[in-house]
């Protein structure tokens, strides 16, 4: 793809964040949520918004949903019927009867307003319990949407008043059509394979491939793989792939070598190996002995780093268990 505006266009990639700029504006807008778009569409469509309960993994959609009903019902006057706040920022049970209570006894002319809970999880125990008699009081005037990355942390009282939606992680293809769109309305030049690695290194989170495609554009004039896993200190899937296979071949010096050299050079952290080697698992053309052994070693090896161990001692000695002979 060539396009004259591109040198201009590459030029202007650092002025706006372009996971704002091409944030969706309508449900329908948004993409690999099919399902869960029609049924907040049907909420809409019949005037019967009931309060929300959005989990899932980063980067999926619930902020977009949340901000795109708002848009939809409200119109041009969303903003001043939105009241956003972010639960991990504001955890105490001061923020629900103050700030939520205020906002909800404001509402005019019949309406309801919405409040949108950002990572609902991370609000305290007594909180929840106080925002659960505030969903109670201001039922008539005031709908809820509760963002949160695990719906096991939210209290059975609030999840039983809520319509639950579950955002599973974007398929390859959605994020891969956002990218081509994106590249296409900026004007640059992105190969195949470029398009390929920010979908893996993206694994499912989509406010991820776009940073990484902006970060990919202004480090050259096209986007390809070199420069997307240079900017996103993520393995090539072949490393990942090599480095498992030699040690299960009992090559322990060689896994090590290219462990060292994702680990300094690459600039990986330990969980990020781990995550990538969890993901390829099954795509590493392994019997189905060599592959549980490998999930047995990554999940000790995870828990370990998880609990403050140190990462390369930890992978070396998963590549180490991985090479002796049984």
């Amino acid at each position: 793809m060539s396009d004259p505006a591109a040198p201009a266009a590459a030029s202007a990639t650092g002025r706006e964040i372009w996971i704002e700029k091409y944030r969706p504006q309508r449900l329908s807008d948004i993409h690999g949520q099919e399902e869960i778009v029609e049924r907040l569409q049907s909420y809409i469509e019949q005037d019967d918004v009931p309060h929300l309960l959005f989990s899932g993994p980063a980067g999926v959609g619930k902020t977009t949903a949340s901000t795109a009903i708002a848009r939809e019902i409200y119109g041009e006057d969303w903003r001043g019927n939105f009241l956003e706040l972010n639960a991990s920022d504001q955890r105490g049970i001061d923020v629900v009867r103050d700030r939520i209570k205020g906002f909800a006894r404001s509402s005019f002319g019949g309406e309801f307003r919405i409040v949108f809970l950002d990572e609902a999880d991370s609000l305290t125990s007594d909180a929840q319990a106080a925002l659960r008699r505030t969903m109670e009081q201001f039922s008539d005037n005031t709908r809820f949407i509760l963002s949160c990355n695990y719906t096991s942390k939210i209290i059975d009282p609030i999840q039983s008043r809520c319509a639950v939606f579950r955002f599973s992680p974007l398929s390859d293809e959605a994020v891969a059509e956002q990218v081509r769109e994106i590249a296409v309305a900026e004007g640059i030049e992105i190969t195949d394979d470029g398009v390929e690695a920010l979908v893996y290194a993206a694994a499912g989170d989509m406010r991820r491939a776009i940073n990484s495609l902006q970060a990919a554009a202004t480090t050259g004039e096209v986007v390809d793989e070199e420069a997307v896993y240079a900017i996103t200190a993520t393995a090539r899937p072949e490393a990942i792939e090599g480095m498992i296979t030699d040690a299960l071949d009992g090559d322990f010096t060689r896994a090590r070598a290219t462990l060292d050299s994702l680990l300094t050079e690459t600039g990986m952290a330990g969980g990020d190996v781990i995550d990538q080697i969890h993901r390829s698992v099954w795509e590493f053309g392994l019997s189905e002995r060599e592959a549980v052994r490998l999930m047995e070693r990554v999940g000790e090896a995870d828990y370990r780093i998880a609990e403050g161990a140190n990462e390369q001692v930890q992978l070396e000695a998963l590549l180490a268990s991985l090479s002796l002979s049984e």
